[in-house]
């Protein structure tokens, strides 16, 4: 699942940042974040549903042919319910479609929530003069956007616009189209937000660079 930008792409970002903040007076930062959370229990569940499925096979096994229930066989049972339930973790770990079938959408919601509340807070996102920081984070792993605000865009951007924005960027990013996920929901807020705009502005008082994590 490691996608990391291109030196183009980051280009072409840092151009399209910097245009509209000079057109809506808004301080933008884009940010792509492999994972917001580890989820470590995601192995371990898929591990308990392989060695289930492989537990009931070898009960059905055993009820239609009972003759063959030695203690050879027990053993081999024992191994073989195991090993598919240790299969299933590393399938988990290193098949991110696979991992994603054990992830609550609520649960993912929240982390990606929190994870963006985390690097508004780290990257300062708030020390502009007018509080006009903007966040458009994306999470690939959970295939979520989150769309964060400070307060001097709370009357400019409403709940139900950064909803439409996230919703359409959302099937973008699910189809791997990360960068025109971003580019998708930048030309859409920018729009917005200059419906509101108190003018140009040629103040830049957060870097034009996009942040790139490697996740948790």
């Amino acid at each position: 699942m490691n996608h990391t930008l291109t030196d183009q792409e980051r280009q072409l970002l840092d151009q399209r940042i910097a245009e509209a903040e000079k057109r809506t007076g808004a301080q933008i930062v884009l940010a792509v974040v492999e994972r917001s959370d580890s989820y470590a229990e995601l192995p371990w569940k898929a591990f308990a549903l392989g060695a289930s499925i492989a537990g009931l096979l070898v009960s059905l096994s055993a009820l239609i042919k009972p003759e063959w229930t030695t203690p050879a066989t027990v053993l081999t049972a024992v191994i073989v319910t195991l090993a598919i339930g240790g299969a299933a973790a590393l399938l988990c770990v290193f098949v991110p479609s696979f991992a994603r079938l054990f992830l609550h959408a609520h649960r993912a919601e929240l982390e990606v929530q929190e994870h963006a509340k985390s690097l508004f807070l780290s990257h300062e996102l708030f020390a502009t003069h007018k509080r006009t920081g903007l966040l458009l984070l994306v999470s690939l792993f959970e295939r979520q956007v989150v769309v964060l605000p400070d307060r001097g865009l709370s009357k400019r951007l409403s709940k139900d616009e950064m909803q439409r924005t996230i919703a359409q960027m959302t099937p973008i990013l699910a189809s791997g189209e990360v960068v025109l996920a971003l580019e998708h929901g930048l030309r859409n807020l920018e729009e917005i937000l200059l419906v509101s705009a108190p003018g140009r502005s040629s103040e830049n008082e957060l870097p034009d660079v996009v942040i790139e994590e490697k996740g948790l």
